[in-house]
């Protein structure tokens, strides 16, 4: 069994002020117990509008705030997932990325975001690259398998299956969910609907108001919520336990059942 824990805050510009959040609420959820941290989305830096600023604060992984999540994760001893902007050698561009550093501070999966937020009136794509198609990388906590993707990706249900066919018990999901009309309730449904067709868990990390949506949530193989917060600055924890993973799989064992496949387009 595996203590998780999500995380959610409203990223600004200021890149130390962002990375001192992430050392108080990590500290707080790793002090409750946790053994995986996972935080929001550009974690690292969030403007209102996605435009060159994003550019501009890119830093590569080894940067000043890649270095202080690895030392983080290093001193407190957990898995510490966070989204920052990566610095790119394409002019004018940067990498959604999501960065998961493990207890000894070495990278332990990286995942790019792949589908870009262009919709709903935001454009992605004018700034950031979309990540290459290739195989899922995962990490290993006390025997249990996680994966990333990040926010848009939730609307696309071949990116989660891909994941779990990669071996994940446990998607870790950090988001910058834009709120608007309907949208926190596509959130809550879509996340619940990864894990209940997954059978997985989903720890899922969104930005809190007033730049994300909020509704953080721990969700287990059958789709409850068994960890949430509302839309303010906090931690919440949930253990995720392979015994539950295994009853829901057999109890419904729709991974075996299926008869397609996901291939890239």
């Amino acid at each position: 069994m595996v203590q998780v824990a999500v995380a959610q805050f409203a990223p600004g510009t200021d890149k130390e002020e962002n990375l001192a959040a992430v050392r108080k609420l990590a500290g707080e959820a790793a002090g409750r117990g946790a053994r995986v941290v996972v935080l929001p989305e550009f974690s690292m830096f969030t403007a209102p509008r996605i435009d060159e600023r994003f550019v501009a604060s890119a830093e590569p992984l080894d940067g000043a705030f890649g270095t202080g999540l690895a030392d983080l994760a290093r001193r407190l001893g957990v898995h510490v997932v966070a989204g920052m902007n990566e610095r790119l050698d394409e002019p004018g561009r940067v990498s959604n990325t999501l960065v998961a550093l493990g207890p000894d501070g070495s990278i332990a999966a990286l995942y790019r975001k792949m589908h870009l937020y262009d919709a709903f009136g935001f454009q992605e794509s004018a700034v950031v690259r979309p990540g290459e198609i290739a195989p899922p990388e995962t990490f290993r906590v006390d025997g249990l398998t996680f994966g990333m993707q990040t926010c848009y990706d939730a609307r696309f249900p071949e990116v989660t299956r891909r994941i779990v066919d990669a071996g994940a018990d446990v998607l870790a999901l950090p988001a910058d969910w834009v709120p608007g009309p309907l949208k926190e309730d596509h959130w809550r449904t879509l996340v619940r609907a990864r894990a209940i067709e997954n059978t997985i868990y989903v720890a899922a990390a969104d930005q809190s108001a007033p730049s994300g949506a909020g509704n953080s949530m721990i969700v287990d193989p059958m789709g409850v919520a068994v960890a949430s917060i509302g839309d303010g600055t906090g931690t919440v924890a949930a253990d995720v336990s392979p015994e539950r993973l295994a009853a829901v799989r057999t109890m419904n064992p729709a991974l075996t059942l299926r008869r397609f496949t996901t291939v890239p387009r």
